[in-house]
């Protein structure tokens, strides 16, 4: 009888908390298209449409000041900024009015993007993880627990790439706001303790290559900062 083979045990993924401390990551889900601008620079959807949602590895967030390697399978590898939500408590069919009970924290995020293969896979009506879901693809800085930030609604929201800014939104821009966003997110999933929810990005999205230093920022919360990097051969 040929013996079992043994796997390794996965790690668990851990995002810094601010004043010390790990928080856990359970899932990340990502949200699609939740601000104007970028849905008119991007060409595509209606601006009337309800939120969708997409999901990238866990071991695809990597904390702040962490080199990334330019991803395999792309000459055009862009930056999105995004507010990331921590959940705190899981739950189903959460109302709106009662989304902010289930907030851990929040931080800033990127939501790194092969967008010649997103572009592909959205042309050919395939999923979207060939562009989305792949090592390191999302970078999450130190998580503010939210009895320390407050429920962010209008904060300015920006990323520079070098020095220069190439992105800048508020929050109050997003289409979907936080609790609405939690609540049609419960409509589809069990969400649970270790949530990463990355809630979409403004305008301004582009291509970056190695030796690129990025600087994600949101006001209140602790600044994002990675490099890209050469992958090794």
């Amino acid at each position: 009888m040929m013996a079992q083979r043994v796997l390794p045990a996965v790690p668990v993924t851990e995002v810094p908390v601010s004043g010390g401390g790990v928080f856990p990551v359970r899932r990340v889900y990502c949200v699609g298209r939740n601000y104007v601008d970028h849905i008119r620079e991007m060409k595509e959807a209606d601006e009337r449409d309800p939120p969708f949602f997409f999901q990238k590895p866990r071991d695809a967030v990597v904390p702040d000041g962490t080199p990334v390697p330019y991803p395999p399978l792309t000459a055009d590898f862009q930056f999105e900024v995004e507010l990331v939500i921590a959940i705190g408590r899981g739950g189903r069919d959460i109302a709106v009015d009662e989304a902010r009970d289930h907030i851990w924290g929040y931080a800033v995020g990127i939501d790194l993007t092969r967008r010649d293969r997103q572009r592909d896979a959205r042309d050919m009506r395939l999923p979207w993880e060939v562009g989305k879901s792949f090592d390191a693809s999302a970078p999450c800085g130190t998580i503010a627990p939210a009895r320390d930030a407050r429920h962010f609604k209008d904060s300015t929201i920006t990323l520079s790439v070098n020095g220069v800014e190439r992105q800048r939104g508020d929050i109050g821009q997003m289409i979907w706001s936080v609790p609405e966003v939690i609540a049609q997110l419960s409509k589809q999933v069990t969400l649970g303790a270790g949530d990463l929810i990355y809630t979409g990005t403004p305008a301004g999205v582009g291509a970056v290559a190695p030796g690129d230093l990025i600087v994600a920022r949101i006001d209140g919360l602790p600044s994002l900062t990675i490099t890209i990097v050469q992958a090794e051969a």
